[in-house]
């Protein structure tokens, strides 16, 4: 199909469209959002209505530039009061967690194919490579849907999870680049390799933090004529740190993760509306990458490797990523049998091993093609199966809870920053408020709430003590107590 400038944009604008109005079915069904990103996608591919979409490297560059997006925001989300209790665990399962999947995987791969399959056989380092890819978690999808079901988490659950979440990619793009180069050359110095890892890794990690720093003095100190440049401005920070980081032979994607939990940690000037900004982008790129992902590959290339694909899916969900973990947090004996159990079940794969694949696809390997289609059917395995019984799981396992939310406004287009401990809610009057007294005085509140703000049709007005009510008007309310707001 051979489109014009203008017919791109019409069809990205419809794909943008689908994939918005597909978050409200992925609520309601449960279904993980990527799952229809996906879908739409493929549906829009070569196999579907015709879109040739083929070219493994723009597939990887958009991957890349959306996984800076989503890290950056991810670590300026995380609080350092929240990850405080988790971080060890959480690193440990983030680096040792990813190592023993992939090693527990792979081998078995090389056993299943070298043993029940002879179209497809991996030799070992292949069948390493394909775990490896593989290795690492998307719990970002895990808990859209807990919000989608209004459930929450007990025990640092929700910390625990998105911090392996968000830190656990740069490991498994580590062992998918190193085994790639094994490959390539057959052959492989164990000390050279292991010399690489830990430079990678503490060289990023102090990337990210010493550019982290360095980019906070900046905020604070600089004074820009516009407060919409503050967002674009931190934008070029997300992608320097990745990019100068990879440069000098470091990993780019943890450092680009530990600058942004350092910048989200400290205050700066619009920092309130450059979050915003930031989650709108990460949406945007997780649409753009889904849906880039489902056009590359062809639906019809997938069943020559489902069977394989689905017993490979099966096995991480029921013993790849349940060993890991628990050989992983053997030493944490604060983390219950049941927190362990939901943490293997949450071992969610995602868009990014996809984009790994990407990686051994643009390496000319003998059998990349089939590597990558065998991750994408594994990566759905593992979507449909444990995506859609999270709650379940969480519930069963008794780690559920309602989650404690800051009410959200509709009348008032007011938003509190999260360092701001104050919560605000809108309370409509009607006679029962007004028994005592039309006037705002003669309402009982708490000492420590306020009425900032009446709505009265389309006007607002600033009230007073004598401010006189109406049935129907809007009060925004205030208060220091949440508990507070809940008694009006």
């Amino acid at each position: 199909m051979n489109l014009s400038i203008e017919n791109i944009v019409l069809i990205g604008s419809i794909l943008l469209f689908l994939s918005i109005f597909a978050s409200r079915a992925s609520a309601r069904l449960g279904i993980p959002i990527l799952v229809l990103f996906l879908f739409i996608g493929m549906l829009f591919g070569s196999d579907g209505l015709g879109i040739q979409f083929n070219d493994p490297k723009i597939a990887q560059f958009v991957g890349m530039i959306a996984l800076n997006v989503i890290l950056f925001s991810g670590g300026m989300d995380t609080r350092y009061s929240d990850i405080r209790p988790i971080a060890i665990s959480g690193a440990v399962l983030a680096t040792v967690g990813v190592l023993l999947t992939a090693l527990i995987t792979g081998l078995f791969i090389y056993w299943l194919t070298n043993n029940f399959f002879e179209t497809i056989t991996f030799t070992l380092l292949e069948a390493l490579l394909l775990a490896s890819v593989m290795s690492s978690t998307d719990s970002a999808s895990v808990f859209n849907i807990l919000r989608s079901k209004g459930v929450s988490l007990k025990e640092h659950m929700k910390p625990l999870l998105e911090f392996e979440s968000g830190s656990n990619d740069p490991m498994a793009y580590l062992l998918t680049i190193t085994l790639i180069q094994m490959i390539q050359v057959q052959s492989g110095n164990t000390w050279s390799v292991v010399g690489f890892f830990l430079f990678q890794f503490l060289f990023g990690a102090l990337m990210g933090f010493g550019l982290g720093k360095g980019f906070v003095w900046l905020l604070q100190k600089i004074d820009l004529p516009n407060r919409s440049l503050y967002s674009v401005l931190l934008m070029a920070v997300c992608f320097f740190i990745f990019a100068l980081t990879n440069d000098l032979k470091g990993n780019g994607y943890l450092a680009v993760y530990i600058g942004g939990l350092v910048i989200g940690n400290a205050k700066f000037n619009q920092k309130f509306s450059c979050k915003r900004f930031f989650d709108g982008l990460t949406w945007l790129f997780q649409i753009i990458m889904f849906i880039c992902l489902g056009l590359l590959v062809n639906p019809k290339e997938l069943l020559p490797v489902a069977g394989v694909g689905l017993i490979i899916g099966l096995f991480m969900i029921i013993l790849g990523r349940p060993l890991s973990v628990f050989l992983s947090l053997l030493p944490f004996k604060k983390i219950s049998f049941r927190a362990k159990m939901f943490t293997s079940w949450v071992g969610l794969r995602g868009a990014v091993p996809i984009i790994f694949a990407t990686y051994v696809l643009t390496s000319g390997l003998e059998d990349s093609f089939m590597i990558f289609n065998i991750v994408f059917f594994a990566t759905l395995v593992s979507l449909l199966i444990q995506g859609t019984t999270i709650p379940t799981v969480a519930n069963w396992l008794k780690l559920a809870e309602k989650p404690d939310e800051k009410p959200e406004l509709s009348e008032f287009e007011i938003e509190v920053s999260d360092d701001i401990s104050s919560v605000m809610k809108e309370f409509t009057v009607d006679q029962q408020l007004l028994r005592n007294g039309n006037m705002i005085k003669d309402i009982s509140l708490h000492p420590n709430t306020l009425v900032v703000m009446v709505k009265r049709g389309e006007q607002y007005l600033i009230p007073t003590g004598s401010t006189e009510l109406q049935p129907k008007d809007v009060l925004l309310l205030i208060s220091d107590d949440d508990a507070m707001l809940k008694d009006v």
